[in-house]
């Protein structure tokens, strides 16, 4: 093996380049249109286009790939996670083409990668599984799920990631949650067939990494807690598992090797358990192996340790598909200290999780910590990719250590100009529920993270303008007095002389210190990227002034206000305004009226896609409907896709324009900056 085709893209990729490069490896990297700019095509040793944005003629174009591959002379292929990463028909393509996969066997992946045949092979081996039916189409009548009761679990048969998952609590819901589930993992694995099995409350996610050589060597490499998830998507996961019961924790570790030594698997892989207290005690299930490398694989080289010495997945990998024994015995593994890994990715967490795109214009990862990062300054992230942008990882003695220093790095972590959830990956994170171990997979389906109050953003914001040279909405003149809106209150900032200022409340916020009952002081002093005192607490903060308002990050949020010359309102119009609007950028992915129909409030409207995920568009009130976009058409955020006006009202007539789910957030804070009251207050967002 001497050069290595990295397929894929964002930090993944960057992080198979630097092992890689580290080995003596030459690396080659593919970009889409997209993706030209973009760190992974820089760091590598030569970068070749794949072709246009769409994943399906670009990342997922296995011709185009193979086509790289001869082109370079790269001798070997690593997948990274998600894209191909679990596809047997690429793995064997590869092969076929006389290349190295750095991968399990496309027979273990065919077993393995499956929910439904993976399930097969535990069963032979008697590991415990939850009572499950396969659906290949869109009947499911009563006669279908015989024996299982309510709550049931819809999920996808092939791949993972949380795609094409449901929890349907009524049956009357089944019907339709079986269809968009079906529809998601169409299009995230090219199979749409579905598994409806009981769904366990309150369940604990636990998964056992394991690695394997090609001559029948097996190891565990301890298990990781992966149970902080929204949606089924892991945001939070943590090494080892906290609170795992000693001898169910045994039972997992053995329980993962067997079923990877059964199928012959080779490389690095994943065993998922569902964990519950049971009557007896606690109760597991086996759920799916994911046969590749994990988003989360960096915990567990965090604690992991083989006579001393850190391990390097990327490394282990590597050296199997070179056809190298395992270099030790399952006796010299131990696990020391703690570690927690945070995904920030590309979405409004306060307005439903709804996916974000747009440029990055400044970038700031908190020091001293891992950070696995696939944007900079001046990065554009796509709506046609997942929603993962980087993962902070950190460590320490003890699970408080490691979680107090994720609090501390996410306060850091600072991207302007990009919606991310960083702000609240910090809340759940420094939460009692999360410290004391009691967050479960649906955790986060049920209860709310608090917003952040944006009273000392709103003064950090308030000071810059009054110190940029102008009040930073007009292009020149002495600076004067600076109205910036607050819910009810205004706030007067006067210009300092000496690098202070004062910042007083005249609406009345709050009581601070010896101040009077309806007044609230502050005071800010320029040092470095900024430094913010509000009622004697001293905190960083950083502050871009655009044109039509401004940006300012603070303990890990970010908070956007307008001007206040009252030409951008930033609030959402009201619910009987009856205009439809893109959430964000995507695809139109079904269509479920046509113009001149009569809808209900409420009533489908369709469907739209981006980063893989699913929003479903409602009536926002009884009328005629006007479909303004096509089924699988691009569009754009806030764009226009259905309006629905009373009977005989000629279209907009009368009418405001409804904002997407979230208000104005997202792309460039100059041309999308929304008020306090929209960064705070959840959107309408329902994720189908």
């Amino acid at each position: 093996m001497h050069t290595l085709l990295v397929a894929n893209r964002g930090e993944i990729a960057l992080r198979v380049i630097r092992t890689a490069r580290s080995l003596g490896l030459r690396t080659v990297a593919v970009y889409s249109d997209a993706d030209r700019a973009a760190p992974h095509v820089r760091a590598a040793d030569v970068a070749i286009r794949l072709g246009p944005t769409h994943a399906a003629a670009s990342y997922l174009n296995v011709t185009a790939l193979l086509d790289v591959a001869a082109r370079t002379g790269a001798d070997a292929v690593h997948p990274g996670y998600g894209f191909l990463a679990e596809n047997a028909a690429f793995a064997r393509a590869v092969l076929d083409a006389g290349l190295t996969w750095v991968g399990p066997p496309p027979a273990a992946m065919d077993t393995m990668g499956r929910k439904d045949t993976a399930r097969d092979v535990a069963l032979a081996a008697g590991v415990p599984v939850l009572e499950q039916v396969a659906v290949a189409s869109d009947d499911v009548g009563a006669g279908l799920v015989p024996g299982l009761t309510f709550p049931l679990l819809v999920k996808a048969a092939a791949g993972g990631g949380g795609k094409g998952m449901r929890i349907v609590r009524d049956p009357a819901d089944l019907a339709s949650s079986v269809a968009a589930a079906r529809r998601e993992a169409a299009a995230a694995f090219g199979d749409d067939t579905v598994l409806l099995e009981r769904y366990v409350e309150r369940g604990r996610h636990v998964e056992v990494q394991v690695l394997a050589d090609a001559y029948g060597h097996v190891v565990h490499l301890h298990e990781r807690d992966c149970s902080a998830q929204r949606r089924h998507q892991k945001v939070l996961e943590e090494a080892p598992a906290p609170g795992l019961d000693p001898v169910l924790r045994d039972r997992l570790h053995a329980w993962a090797v067997d079923l990877a030594a059964k199928v012959g698997y080779v490389g690095a892989g994943t065993c998922e358990f569902l964990v519950a207290d049971g009557p007896g005690g606690p109760e597991a299930w086996f759920l799916e192996m994911n046969t590749r490398l994990q988003v989360e694989h960096a915990v567990t080289e965090e604690v992991v340790r083989v006579r001393g010495q850190r391990l390097d997945l990327v490394a282990e990998q590597l050296r199997v598909a070179a056809g190298e024994p395992l270099g030790f015995a399952q006796e010299e593994v131990f696990v020391v200290g703690h570690a927690m890994e945070a995904r920030v990715c590309a979405e409004d967490a306060y307005a439903g999780f709804l996916p974000q795109a747009g440029t990055a214009r400044r970038v700031l990862w908190p020091a001293g910590v891992r950070v696995e990062a696939g944007i900079e300054d001046g990065s554009v992230v796509p709506a046609a990719y997942d929603s993962l942008v980087a993962k902070v990882v950190t460590s320490g003695a003890s699970r408080e250590a490691a979680r107090r220093a994720l609090v501390a790095a996410l306060s850091d972590t600072v991207v302007l100009g990009l919606t991310t959830n960083t702000g609240f990956l910090r809340e759940l994170a420094g939460s009692d529920v999360f410290r004391d171990g009691e967050v479960h997979t649906a955790w986060l389906d049920t209860h709310a993270v608090p917003a952040p109050d944006p009273w000392s953003a709103l003064v950090a914001a308030a000071w810059a303008v009054a110190g940029s040279g102008g009040d930073g909405w007009r292009s020149g003149g002495p600076p004067g007095r600076v109205w910036v809106e607050l819910d009810d209150a205004v706030l007067v900032v006067a210009r300092a002389t000496e690098g202070e200022g004062e910042v007083r409340s005249e609406g009345g916020v709050a009581s601070s210190g010896g101040a009077d009952a309806d007044e609230r002081v502050a005071r800010v002093r320029a040092a470095g990227e900024g430094l913010l005192e509000v009622d004697g607490a001293v905190g960083r903060f950083v502050v871009e002034v655009r044109q039509r308002g401004v940006e300012v990050a603070h303990l890990g949020h970010v908070f956007r206000f307008v001007r206040p010359d009252g030409s951008t309102s930033g609030r959402a119009a009201d619910a009987s305004d009856g205009v439809v609007l893109a959430a964000m950028p995507g695809t139109l992915a079904r269509v479920d009226v046509a113009t001149g129909d009569q809808v209900t409030q409420g009533q489908a409207l369709g469907v739209l896609e981006a980063m893989k995920m699913e929003l479903a568009l409602t009536a926002p009130v009884d009328g005629v409907v006007t479909v303004g976009a096509s089924a699988g058409q691009q569009v754009a955020a806030r764009q226009v896709l259905f309006t629905v006006s009373p009977p005989g009202e000629a279209e907009g007539e009368g009418r405001g324009t409804r904002h997407s789910p979230g208000g104005e957030r997202g792309g460039d804070a100059a041309d999308n900056a929304v008020s306090p009251e929209n960064v705070v207050v959840p959107g309408e967002a329902t994720d189908a």
